[in-house]
């Protein structure tokens, strides 16, 4: 089996996360490590073991010695970040959002296109145990047609005012930062295509969105309720609405490791999926397999995935009132 060779881009949380399971995923190998920073690189890397280290993105994006990059630094950034080191014949997995608007989605793709080049967004729930499973249970029709689902990612950051979040030129707000795992989370049960948004917001001191709720129905008459916020903490669990029953998940709704299924008139079904690790090296055997294969986009998290939540979130910014430094009209 041929080892896919991973630069890491940027030296933040979520890039030791990544780490964690590269260093804990068969057939993968972390071998760089990417700053703006060469003192961050030089500290990163000896803490993971890591042997080359970069203090700027274009030196790792032009070396020879990885085969794909894992961008992890701010959601500003992952379009340039990205098509850097696409543009250099990288393989991309980028942390999600893709990037901030469709605009810059679309340069990406272009770029990947153009490159040939293995392109996918980082939205590494969609490939853990528990998604898989409460998907196929879904689709097999034990809970009836789908007829709505309920999702909350809700957490308070109030002790971190600087973090890019809270930034627009970052692609600051809860929808983008956390929202995008609800309405992936929608999309992924309720396939008819959405029919009308219905959105509110509280816009934060610095312009972005610091709590929203969404409301989609679709053309089949199915409804989604997804609530974000970064100010505020909720309850976690999501909730499968069907003709016959409904599924709560007992922990996180968008990568449940544990989930409860209930038919109407019959004791409900508990099932357990845990991760891999941490969550994160599911995703990382799916991008080494498809770089393996050749492809140049994976069929669990295909561009047009991608895509679609983009462009919900941008529909959803306009009707709220954000607007990013990025955005053109």
């Amino acid at each position: 089996m041929r080892t896919i060779r991973w630069g890491i881009v940027g030296a933040g949380g979520i890039a030791e996360r990544f780490a964690q399971a590269c260093k804990n995923t068969p057939g993968a190998e972390l071998t760089a490590i990417a700053s703006r920073s060469q003192e961050k690189a030089d500290t990163f890397a000896d803490r993971f073991g890591i042997e080359n280290r970069f203090g700027s993105y274009e030196d790792m994006a032009r070396w020879d010695g990885i085969d794909a990059a894992y961008i992890a630094t701010p959601h500003g950034l992952h379009a340039p970040n990205g098509i850097l080191m696409m543009n250099c014949g990288k393989a991309v997995l980028t942390e999600k959002p893709a990037a901030v608007n469709s605009s810059e989605l679309k340069k990406m793709l272009k770029s990947a296109a153009e490159n040939k080049v293995f392109f996918m967004e980082a939205m590494w729930a969609r490939v853990t145990p528990g998604t898989i499973k409460l998907l196929e249970i879904v689709e097999s029709g034990v809970i009836g047609r789908v007829k709505g689902t309920q999702a909350s990612f809700c957490y308070d950051m109030s002790d971190e005012p600087d973090h890019h979040a809270f930034k627009p030129e970052y692609g600051g707000g809860s929808l983008l930062d956390v929202g995008c795992y609800g309405l992936s989370f929608a999309s992924w049960l309720t396939k008819a295509p959405v029919e009308s948004i219905s959105a509110e917001a509280e816009i934060g001191a610095t312009g972005v969105d610091v709590h929203c709720c969404v409301l989609l129905k679709h053309e089949d008459g199915a409804i989604d309720s997804i609530t974000s916020a970064m100010l505020l903490e909720k309850p976690g669990e999501g909730y499968v609405f069907g003709e016959k029953g409904y599924i709560k998940t007992v922990d996180r709704f968008y990568a449940p490791q544990e989930f409860e299924v209930h038919v109407f008139g019959e004791e409900p079904k508990t099932y357990k999926c845990p991760f891999y690790g941490n969550g994160f090296e599911e995703q990382i055997m799916e991008s080494n397999r498809c770089i393996r294969e050749g492809k140049l986009q994976s069929d669990l998290i295909p561009h047009s995935q991608s895509v679609k939540i983009m462009k919900l979130m941008d529909d959803i910014r306009k009707i709220v009132g954000v607007r990013y430094p990025q955005d053109i009209d």
